[in-house]
C-alpha cells in the first residue's frame, strides 16, 4: 500500500478522490454527516488535498428567484474551513504536493480570485448527464489534460429558445432532473485526468 495521505474535504461520495483510493493512497473522506470539515484536524504527514466545498451558496443558477438562497457568509465558513487546513498543512515546510479546492462556476470567484483551471466535463470524455457543468478549480496542482476541444453537441442557453432563426435548442434533461447531491458527484473521466497528472 501507498503511504500517502489524500484528504479529501467535503467529499461526498467520494467520487473526486476514488482514484486515488484504488491506486492504494490512504484517502480520508471528511464530509458531512460522520464529519465536518470546520472541526478537522489533519495529521501532518498530508500527500494532497482535494477540497469541494458546497456551491449552493454561490451558485448563479436561478439567481433572480432565489437571492435568499444565497448565504454567502455561510457558504464562505465551509470555504475557510477548507483553506485553513490547506494553510496548516502547507506552513509545516510546504510539504503538500499538490491542493486543488473546486466548486461550480458562480460566486466563489469574487473570494478567491480567478481560477487556476477551468473545465466542462465533456472535455475529458464525459457522456452522462454531468457532462455540462462548468466547473472552476483553485489551488496548487498540475493541470489535468483535456482529451476534446470541441464539442460534439448544440448548446444554447434556454433564453434564446424563442428567437427566430435560432438554431435548435438542446437542454440537458437529464442534470435538470438529477437530485443535488447527484449533480455535484464528480465525473469519473476527469476525476482520473485529475489523478494522472497529480499523482
Amino acid at each position: 500500500m501507498i503511504n500517502r495521505i489524500i484528504l479529501d474535504l467535503c467529499g461526498g461520495t467520494g467520487a473526486w478522490s476514488n482514484p486515488y483510493k484504488k491506486a492504494g493512497y490512504d484517502v480520508r473522506l471528511i464530509t458531512l454527516p460522520s464529519q465536518d470539515v470546520q472541526f478537522y484536524k489533519p495529521p501532518k504527514n498530508v500527500y494532497g488535498v482535494l477540497a469541494a466545498p458546497p456551491c449552493d451558496k454561490f451558485s448563479r443558477a436561478a439567481w433572480s428567484i432565489k437571492k435568499i438562497d444565497r448565504e454567502f457568509k455561510k457558504g464562505m465558513r465551509t470555504v475557510r474551513a477548507c483553506m485553513n487546513i490547506i494553510w496548516k498543512l502547507q506552513e509545516n515546510a510546504a510539504q503538500v504536493k499538490f491542493w486543488a479546492l473546486e466548486n461550480p462556476q458562480g460566486y466563489l470567484n469574487r473570494f478567491l480570485g480567478h481560477p487556476a483551471f477551468y473545465f466542462q466535463p465533456w472535455e475529458f470524455g464525459t457522456q452522462s448527464a454531468l457532462k455540462t457543468k462548468r466547473t472552476y478549480l483553485w489551488g496548487y496542482f498540475n493541470r489535468p489534460v483535456k482529451l476534446k476541444r470541441k464539442r460534439e453537441f448544440p448548446f444554447i442557453n434556454s433564453r434564446y429558445k424563442n428567437v427566430p432563426g435560432s438554431v435548435k435548442l438542446y437542454r440537458n434533461k437529464g442534470f435538470d432532473c438529477m437530485s443535488t447531491t447527484k449533480r455535484a458527484i464528480t465525473p469519473k473521466e476527469f476525476a482520473d485526468a485529475f489523478f494522472k497528472a497529480n499523482k
